[in-house]
């Protein structure tokens, strides 16, 4: 296998670093004019367009009442499920739910020096609309870990949305919506969907946020109805990258990139170590790993464009390259990993210790698996309960509060020119 290997000591290491992270289709522009045009079809002809692009882009002919899935049917695909998935699933459901309840924010508020009550007011989103993929692998976890935190924090009504292609439903996919929750699943995918979802149909009910992940294609339908609705985020291609100390099975560490680069042919895994000894064995597990794959063809692709083996004498010089990466997944395969997290700005999820792989967290660990990519890790945040609720800040003034305020408020407002602002807090004044 072609993978590229850097080491940090060269003098081009940090525009070679650039060149295999740089990820560019999602300013494509013929993507965007393509999903603007699917967008406005869908605002202008609502199930009509749903329809016509289900049969063009899922190779699937369906009537209006074809796009909804009944309460019976996903229950009916629940108690279809054996003993071993069930169990699985309800396992990591439990696990989710247990997780997302400490991520709930509660109302507060406190009174001032004036008597005036202060504070914030916590509420759960009305509806929100899920994305669930259903293209080139279907995703009960998606299900999972997209639905129990709006459960958890109170959202009235979840919507889901997923692909059939040729009309093939997934049974487990059905399954995790009944276990969660989903109060409505309908077969449709990709930019029309998430339009659907933004603008509302016939069919499909208007949302208050979209949540999920998707092809880039959705990413893009995502960025432009942001506005019309909330997102949780853009997302780009899967990502791990992995520190190493060399004490790790290699094998171990093989499978762990694997796990990533299998998602897609855009997916990244990047494995830094400060043992060079250690990547030619990896390369080695690699190499003998691969044939053992049942998606050999896209590992190897994924792996051979963006993947990387990156060499380091020291630790800082990994905690810089975490840092610069802002990896989606980061796993610390090292000695007393904990005493790396001081220094580990931005990551979406860490994994700390040789035993902790990266997959534990993408099923049944607890912690949400949506996370931050592209390097947006610097900015925003996993999935979570938080994402499902909004703040309104409560003031209630008491006669002498107002009073007491009104000076400042006066004040600042007449520097500003806004009058009727400063006369409005003066109106307020005790004896005005």
């Amino acid at each position: 296998m072609n993978i590229k290997t850097l080491d940090a000591a060269d003098n081009n290491f940090a525009q070679a670093l650039d060149n295999v992270l740089a990820w560019d289709k999602a300013d494509d522009a013929s993507i965007n004019h393509a999903v603007v045009d699917i967008i406005e079809a869908v605002r202008q002809q609502g199930d009509k367009a749903l329809l016509a692009y289900t049969q063009k882009f899922d190779q699937w002919s369906a009537a209006a009442d074809d796009l909804i899935v009944g309460q019976q049917q996903l229950e009916a695909a629940w108690n279809d499920l054996n003993k071993e998935q069930s169990a699985a699933l309800t396992t990591a459901a439990d696990r989710l739910s247990h997780y997302a309840e400490y991520q709930k924010i509660q109302s507060w508020d406190f009174a001032d020096e004036f008597g005036n009550k202060l504070g914030q007011k916590i509420t759960p989103l009305e509806r929100v609309g899920v994305y669930v993929p259903g293209g080139k692998a279907a995703y009960p976890s998606s299900v999972l870990m997209n639905v129990i935190p709006a459960k958890v924090a109170g959202v009235a009504e979840i919507v889901m949305v997923t692909p059939t292609p040729k009309g093939e439903l997934n049974p487990l996919v059905l399954a995790a919506a009944w276990l969660a929750g989903v109060d409505k699943v309908i077969r449709v995918g990709g930019a029309q969907a998430v339009a659907a979802l933004a603008y509302g149909t016939t069919t499909v009910p208007a949302v208050d946020k979209i949540v999920g992940p998707g092809n880039i294609f959705v990413a893009t339908a995502k960025k432009m109805v942001f506005g019309q609705v909330g997102i949780d985020m853009v997302a780009g291609p899967s990502e791990i990258l992995i520190i190493c100390d060399g004490k790790t099975n290699p094998d171990w560490i093989a499978m762990d990139l694997f796990s990533q680069a299998e998602h897609d042919e855009n997916a990244q895994s990047i494995l830094v170590s400060m043992d060079k000894s250690f990547i030619d064995a990896v390369k080695v597990s690699m190499d003998k790993l691969l044939q053992t794959m049942e998606r050999a063809d896209v590992i190897k692709a994924s792996l051979e464009a963006r993947g990387a083996m990156i060499y380091v004498q020291t630790k800082q010089e990994a905690i810089g390259i975490i840092n610069r990466i802002a990896p989606e997944h980061l796993e610390l395969s090292v000695d007393e990993a904990n005493e790396w997290m001081d220094d580990i700005k931005h990551a979406g999820a860490v994994f700390l210790g040789r035993y902790t792989a990266e997959a534990l967290g993408d099923y049944c660990a607890g912690p949400n698996h949506v996370l931050p990519t592209s390097g947006t890790a610097r900015f925003s945040s996993p999935l979570g309960v938080y994402d499902f609720q909004k703040r309104s800040s409560i003031i209630n003034c008491t006669e002498k509060g107002a009073s007491e305020l009104a000076d400042t408020a006066s004040t600042l407002a007449r520097g500003e020119a806004l009058t009727a602002h400063a006369k409005s807090a003066e109106y307020r004044k005790l004896n005005h």
